[in-house]
C-alpha cells in the first residue's frame, strides 16, 4: 500500500533510507480503497485538516435487529456509553473509528462487507475490520482474554483453572488480528497528517505494523489495563516483542504511576533503556525517537450522564427505589462479571458485617449489580456459582420476610436503572483485586450529585469505599481504601460508611465531585492528543529508516546533521592528509561492555599496531582506566598514545615516560569520598570501588538495574554534599559514578595534545574521534569547536570526525553501531595506510615542557 502523502514510490523501497521531509511540497495521493465510487476517495485538496484515527478492538456501535436493514437485517447506532465514543468529546474533528464490528443479533454475510463499509463510515465514521470468525475466537477468546489479560493482572497461568499457558499458535493468531487492524487503517491513513491513537491490550502488536509501513505515523497508545511488575511480565516468551511494539509509538499513557512504573522498569530489566524526565515529562531514548509516557486515568462524559440521570425514566425509577429500600442503608456494587472484581469476597465481608453487628439485621442492604462476562470459560462459571451460593446462604441466614440483605442482579439492567440505584445508594463498594481504572465510583459520584429527585437532600453526600488495588483509587483521595483480601477491613469499612457524620459525607463527596467533574473524558482525551501532537513536532525534521525483521523492527531517527559514519567518506580524507590525529575510547568502543575479560583482543592490538606503523599519524587511547592496566594491556603496541584516568596520565608512546598533569592536586579528598562509597557498595549487592590514583570509581553494572540506578542517585547526591568544599567533580558515567580532581577531563587532554602537535608544526588536517560515555562528549566537544577557534588557524582547515558508539543523542556528528563497526572502520584506515605508506622514519612530536 502506497504511502498516502508521497508521490515519489521510489521512496517506499522497504529498508532505504526516508529522507527528511521540512515541509510536503508534492500533492497527495487519492486514497486508495477496494470499493467502487467509495465514500473513502479523497481528492487532493491543498488545504488539510489532520484527521484523529481511534483504533479499538470493538467500534463504538449498537447492533440490533431492524427488518429494514439491508444488511441481513441488522442495523446499527452509537454506543454512547463506551470510552471510545466518549472521548470525541476532546478531540478536533473529524474523528474516525477502526474495530471490529459489535455483536450482532445475526451473522451478516461477507458479501455485504464492502457495502456495509461504506455505510457505517459514511454515517458514522466508523470503518469496519473484518476478522475471520476463528481467527477471531483464538485471537480475542483464546491469547486475549484466556492468557494476556489475566497476565495483565497478575494471575500467571500455573494450573488450567487460572488461564492458559502462552501458545505459540494462539499468539499467531494475535499478530494476524494485529496485521488486519493495520491492513484496513493503511487504507485511510495519511501519515503526514493524521493522528492515530490505539487501545488497550487487544492491539499492543499494531504499533510495529504501523511503523513498519509508515516510519513517521504520527502514533498514540493507552493502555486501559494493569501493567504488571517486570516480575510478571517478564514470564512472556514474546516480551521483548510486546515491549518494543509498545515503544514503536511516540506516545504511551497509563492511568496510574505504577503501571507506568512498572512498564519502564520492564523497559530497563529486559531491554537496557532508561529514561529521563525533563520539564515534567517522562521520555524513553529509543534508537533516535523519544517514547514519552503519560500517566493520566481516563474520566466520563459528563453531559451524556446527565442526561440519562435527568430522564423522566431515571427519575420515577429513583422513587420507586427510594421507595423500596426507605428506612434502609443501601450499598451498592456494579461490576462485570470476572475472577477479578471480588464480588465474592464482597459478600463475604458483608455476612461477616452481619455476623457482628446484629444491630444492622433489617437495616442495610447490599445490591450487586453483575454485568454479563465479556469472555467464556471454566473460571466465569465458577465465579458465578460462587456469587450466587455466597448470596444465598447469607440471605437464608440473616433474611426476614420483606428483607433480603443481599440483592444479588446478575441479568442485562437498563442503563437509566442502574443510573437510578446509582443515584438511591448511600455507599458505592468497589472491591475488586485488580482492575485497570474501573469508572464506577466517578459515575456513582456524579449520579448522586445531578439526581434531580434527591432535590429534597440539603447538600449532596455520597460514601465511596474502594481497592488500593485499582486505577481509580489513587484519584479518590477522600474514599475509605481498603485492601479487598481482608474481609475484616472490608466490614469495618462497610460500617465506618454507613456511621460517619453528615458534614464527613458532604465534604468527601464535594471534593471527589469537583475532581471528577473537572477531569472528565473530554479533557482527558485532549490532554492526550495535545501531549501526542507535541512528542511528534519532530517527526519531519529527522531521517529515518526500519531496522529488524518481524515483531522486532524498529526505526531509527536521526536528526539531519547526524548521520552513520561513512567509511569510504573517512578514507577519502584520510589518504589526502598529511598529519593525523586518531583520538579513540576504550570500553564500549573498541571492546564491548559486557564482557568479563576486559583486555583488548588480537584484532585490536592488530589494527592499532597498523595504524601506529603509517608515520603521519598519531593514535592515542583516550580511557577512564589506570595507567598501569592500560600500559600492561597495550605493551604490544610500541608507537601508541595512552592518556589514562581521563587525560591525568599522558604518555606518547611505550618508550617514553608517563607525564602527570601540572595541576596542584591533595588527595585528602579519598578519605572522605572513600568510606562513603564503602557504605553503598554494602548495602549494594553486585557493585564494588574501583581505586585509581586520581580518582575513585563506584561501579554498579552487576547490580540489580533498578536498585543500582538508585543508589547511584543517592551516591552522587552524598558525594556532592560531602565533598562540595573539596577541588574535585563528582561525575555519573555509564553504571558508575566517578570523582575526579577539577581541571581533568578527556577534552583537555583532546586540547593539549593538539597544542603539542601545532607547537612543533605537525597541526593535524584529519582528527577522528570515537567514543561511546558521557565523558567521551568533553572529546567530542573539543574538536567539533575547532573550526570556531580563531587561535586554531590550521584546525580550520582539518577534516573532523567526532563519532559517538550507538544512536543516541551527543556532541558528536556522526555514530557507528557498535565495536564491530568501530574495529571495520579501523581497519579500512590501516588499509589504506599500507598503501600508501611512504618510506620514512617515524618521529612524534616532542611536547612542550608543562603542556601535560
Amino acid at each position: 500500500m502506497p504511502s498516502l502523502s508521497c508521490a515519489n514510490l521510489l521512496d517506499l523501497v522497504a529498508g532505504d533510507d526516508f529522507p527528511a521531509s521540512p515541509g510536503r511540497t508534492t500533492p497527495r495521493l487519492p486514497r486508495v480503497m477496494t470499493l467502487p465510487a467509495s465514500a473513502f476517495d479523497d481528492q487532493s485538496t491543498p488545504d488539510i485538516c489532520p484527521r484523529r484515527i481511534v483504533v479499538s478492538h470493538r467500534l463504538p456501535l449498537r447492533a440490533y435487529l431492524d427488518p429494514t436493514s439491508p444488511f441481513n437485517g441488522v442495523s446499527f447506532s452509537f454506543d454512547t456509553d463506551t470510552a471510545a465514543y466518549q472521548l470525541r468529546a476532546g478531540l478536533p474533528s473529524p474523528v474516525i473509528h477502526v474495530g471490529t464490528l459489535p455483536d450482532t443479533p445475526v451473522l451478516i454475510d461477507p458479501a455485504f462487507h464492502e457495502e456495509l463499509s461504506q455505510y457505517l463510515f459514511t454515517r458514522f465514521s466508523c470503518l469496519p475490520v473484518f476478522v475471520p470468525g476463528e481467527l477471531h475466537s483464538r485471537f480475542y477468546h483464546g491469547f486475549c482474554k484466556h492468557y494476556l489479560w489475566p497476565l495483565l493482572h497478575y494471575l500467571l497461568p500455573l494450573t488450567p483453572s487460572f488461564g492458559l499457558p502462552f501458545d505459540r499458535s494462539l499468539y499467531r493468531s494475535y499478530l494476524s488480528a494485529n496485521k488486519l487492524f493495520a491492513d484496513r487503517i493503511t487504507e485511510i491513513l495519511n501519515p503526514d497528517d493524521d493522528f492515530v491513537w490505539v487501545h488497550d491490550y487487544h492491539l499492543l502488536a499494531l504499533p510495529t505494523f504501523l511503523r513498519k509501513r509508515f516510519p513517521r505515523v504520527k502514533l498514540g497508545f493507552f493502555l486501559h489495563s494493569p501493567f504488571p511488575s517486570s516480575e510478571i511480565f517478564r514470564t512472556i516468551p514474546v516480551r521483548d516483542d510486546l515491549l518494543r511494539a509498545l515503544l514503536n509509538s511516540d506516545l504511551v499513557g497509563f492511568h496510574t504511576f505504577d503501571y507506568a512504573r512498572h512498564f519502564l522498569s520492564s523497559c530497563s530489566r529486559l531491554l537496557g533503556l532508561d529514561y529521563q524526565s525533563k520539564r515534567g515529562y517522562i521520555g524513553i531514548e529509543y534508537y533516535g525517537r523519544t517514547v514519552t509516557i503519560k500517566i493520566l486515568p481516563i474520566g466520563i462524559d459528563m453531559d451524556q450522564l446527565r442526561s440519562v440521570v435527568t430522564s423522566p425514566e431515571t427519575v420515577g425509577k429513583v422513587k420507586e427505589l427510594t421507595e423500596r429500600y426507605k428506612g434502609r442503608t443501601l450499598l451498592l456494587g456494579v461490576d462485570d462479571m470476572d475472577l477479578f472484581k471480588g464480588i465474592g469476597l464482597k459478600f463475604l465481608a458483608m455476612e461477616q458485617l452481619l455476623e457482628q453487628r446484629p444491630e444492622l439485621r433489617g437495616k442495610v442492604v447490599l445490591v450487586q449489580i453483575t454485568n454479563p462476562a465479556r469472555s467464556q470459560g471454566k473460571d466465569i462459571q465458577e465465579v458465578q456459582e460462587e456469587a450466587r451460593s455466597i448470596s444465598k446462604r447469607i440471605n437464608s441466614r440473616f433474611g426476614q420476610p420483606g428483607y433480603e440483605p443481599v440483592v444479588h442482579i446478575d441479568q442485562p439492567v437498563p442503563t437509566f436503572e442502574k443510573v437510578a440505584y446509582y443515584a438511591v445508594a448511600e455507599c458505592c463498594v468497589v472491591n475488586a483485586v485488580r482492575d485497570g481504572l474501573n469508572r464506577i465510583p466517578y459515575i456513582y459520584t456524579v449520579c448522586r450529585h445531578e439526581s434531580p429527585a434527591l432535590e429534597t437532600m440539603s447538600k449532596k453526600k455520597s460514601v465511596i469505599i474502594v481497592s488500593e488495588f485499582i486505577g481509580c483509587s489513587p484519584s479518590l483521595s477522600g474514599a475509605i481504601r481498603i485492601n479487598p483480601w481482608n474481609l475484616e477491613a472490608v466490614s469495618e469499612a462497610m460500617n465506618l460508611a454507613m456511621s460517619l457524620p453528615e458534614i464527613e459525607k458532604e465534604m468527601r463527596h464535594e471534593k471527589h465531585y469537583k475532581y471528577i467533574s473537572s477531569h472528565d473524558v473530554a479533557y482527558w482525551a485532549r490532554s492526550f492528543d495535545q501531549d501526542l501532537q507535541r512528542a511528534c513536532k519532530d517527526h519531519m525534521s529527522k531521517r529515518c529508516w526500519g531496522i529488524g525483521f518481524g515483531m522486532g523492527f524498529r526505526v531509527v531517527a536521526l536528526g539531519p546533521n547526524f548521520r552513520k559514519l561513512s567509511v569510504e567518506r573517512v578514507v577519502q580524507a584520510y589518504r589526502k592528509s598529511c598529519n593525523r590525529l586518531i583520538l579513540l575510547d576504550y570500553d564500549g568502543t573498541m571492546m564491548p561492555q559486557g564482557l568479563i575479560n576486559k583486555a583488548p583482543s588480537k584484532d585490536v592490538l592488530t589494527v592499532l599496531n597498523e595504524l601506529c606503523e603509517d608515520p603521519k599519524n598519531i593514535v592515542f587511547v583516550v580511557s577512564g582506566r589506570g595507567k598501569d592496566e592500560l600500559s600492561r594491556w597495550f605493551a604490544p603496541c610500541e608507537k601508541l598514545g595512552i592518556s589514562a584516568e581521563h587525560g591525568f596520565f599522558t604518555r606518547w608512546s611505550r618508550n617514553s615516560q608517563w607525564v602527570s598533569c601540572k595541576l596542584t592536586v591533595d588527595f585528602d579528598w579519598k578519605k572522605i569520598a572513600e568510606p562513603v562509597m564503602r557504605q553503598y557498595t554494602e548495602t549494594t549487592d553486585g557493585s564494588y570501588i574501583e581505586r585509581k590514583e586520581s580518582a575513585l570509581v563506584w561501579h554498579h553494572q552487576e547490580a540489580d538495574p533498578d536498585f543500582g540506578s538508585w543508589q547511584a542517585k543517592e551516591l552522587l547526591d552524598h558525594l556532592e554534599n560531602v565533598l562540595a568544599n573539596e577541588p574535585v567533580v563528582v561525575k555519573r558515567g555509564q553504571h558508575i559514578v566517578e570523582v575526579n580532581p577539577q581541571g581533568i577531563s578527556k577534552g583537555v587532554v583532546v586540547e593539549n595534545l593538539l597544542s603539542t602537535m601545532a607547537g612543533t608544526n605537525k597541526a593535524p588536517d584529519f582528527i577522528l574521534c570515537i567514543g561511546d560515555d558521557r565523558s567521551d562528549e568533553d572529546m567530542f566537544e573539543a574538536v567539533s569547536s575547532l573550526k570556531n577557534k580563531n587561535n586554531s588557524p590550521s584546525a580550520s582547515n582539518a577534516d573532523v570526525f567526532a563519532c559517538t558508539v550507538g544512536k543516541k543523542p551527543s556532541m558528536a556528528r556522526y555514530y557507528l553501531d557498535d565495536t564491530v563497526d568501530v574495529i571495520k572502520m579501523l581497519q579500512g584506515l590501516a588499509h589504506a595506510s599500507a598503501l600508501h605508506r611512504p618510506k620514512v622514519e617515524f618521529s612524534l612530536p616532542v611536547p612542550f615542557e608543562g603542556s601535560l
